[in-house]
């Protein structure tokens, strides 16, 4: 019984793409997230979604969450300063468009805009909140600003903590009136970002080697433990998917009970997503800027619009398996014959043209 409640309550969520609502902000930049209150699989799945846009001269000041995530930059570039659980010195990493970082339980970071660029450095974060104060929202712990941990404690405990003398440690803590991201003033030189502080913290999706490249559908680079190992203390999986106008994505389910969530980059196209009894428990148009979680177990399949489709999703393991249910690869290619005759009802005739197709095809499927 409480299994079949369960599925009722998945099976009547809405599923639909949401967009983020803001959090905070100021001349510098603003924070954004997704509510599980808006969609509710977040709070079910234990996942956290929010982005991070920052303008020139903007700095996203030093916090700590309480989620292990995946940041990806969607765009721009800039800064990332990180320092790990015990570790005695910051890394100040260079980030650009197409970089993906594991951020473990415990990370310190703050991110920073130049302010000579001309773009925004917009940041993407998915993470598990299954450990998290609010399951589906990330809780961020400010290290200093208005809203800063030391706000809170008094005088006395700072200044004891900071060997300050107490009116040094009021000013101190008082002095920074932004809360969570500011402006820098014009000229003020930040830390120099280190190329040799990206080895083994960040992966490029753009120049990682390709794990499926279709001629005229689609694109995948997977991000795992053997390419981001932080991705082990993480725990979580993650890929960036490009298809071409038209393609077809395979119909295919996460076969290690992981949920899948799904941002939507750039490009537009139809999603359809098949849950428990064969039934369809989404049907859309997704759009870039949009963000959605396929339930466990669940299939879902895109066809991209004209000008193509590119998303990137986390997957709640570090290194997820997919099954596909059409193409060379899929499970109806290895079921043996008279299975599959007797499965669909149908002739050996019939089965036998049905097996003969998509003997190219593998995942994506561009238009005939």
């Amino acid at each position: 019984m409480v299994q079949r409640t369960a599925n009722a309550e998945v099976m009547s969520m809405d599923l639909s793409p949401k967009r983020p609502a803001k959090a905070y902000g100021g001349d510098g930049g603003a924070y954004y997230d997704w509510s599980p209150a808006d969609l509710p699989m977040l709070g079910a799945a234990s996942i956290g979604a929010a982005k991070l846009h920052l303008a020139a001269g903007g700095l996203s000041l030093p916090s700590y969450s309480d989620s292990a995530k995946v940041a990806y930059v969607l765009q721009g570039a800039g800064a990332c300063g990180l320092v790990l659980p015990e570790a005695a010195k910051e890394k100040v990493i260079p980030v650009k468009e197409g970089d993906a970082l594991a951020l473990p339980f415990g990370a310190v970071t703050w991110w920073h805009n130049a302010e000579n660029s001309s773009a925004d450095l917009v940041v993407l974060f998915l993470g598990d909140t299954s450990k998290g104060h609010v399951p589906g929202k990330f809780t961020n712990f400010q290290l200093t600003g208005a809203t800063g941990i030391f706000t809170g404690f008094s005088t006395e405990f700072v200044a004891r903590a900071w060997d300050l003398d107490q009116d040094s440690a009021a000013k101190l803590v008082s002095t920074q009136p932004g809360s969570g991201i500011v402006k820098l003033a014009p000229g003020h030189k930040m830390p120099e970002a280190r190329a040799e502080d990206r080895e083994g913290m960040v992966l490029n999706c753009f120049e990682a080697p390709l794990d499926v490249d279709i001629k005229g559908g689609g694109r995948v680079v997977v991000l795992n433990t053997a390419n981001l190992p932080l991705a082990k203390e993480v725990g979580l999986g993650a890929d960036l998917v490009r298809i071409d106008g038209h393609s077809m994505c395979s119909p295919g389910f996460s076969c290690d009970s992981a949920y899948q969530v799904t941002y939507i980059v750039r490009g537009s196209g139809r999603v359809q997503v098949v849950g428990i009894d064969g039934t369809r428990v989404l049907e859309t148009r997704a759009e870039g800027g949009c963000l959605f979680i396929v339930p466990r177990f669940f299939v879902v399949s895109k066809i991209a619009d004209e000008t193509g489709m590119e998303w990137f999703s986390i997957i709640t393991t570090p290194n997820p398996i997919f099954s596909h249910l059409a193409g060379r690869t899929s499970v109806w290619k290895a079921i043996s014959p008279a299975v599959l005759e007797t499965s669909f009802n149908t002739t050996s005739e019939m089965e036998k043209m049905f097996r003969s197709k998509r003997l190219d095809s593998e995942i994506f499927f561009a238009p005939s």
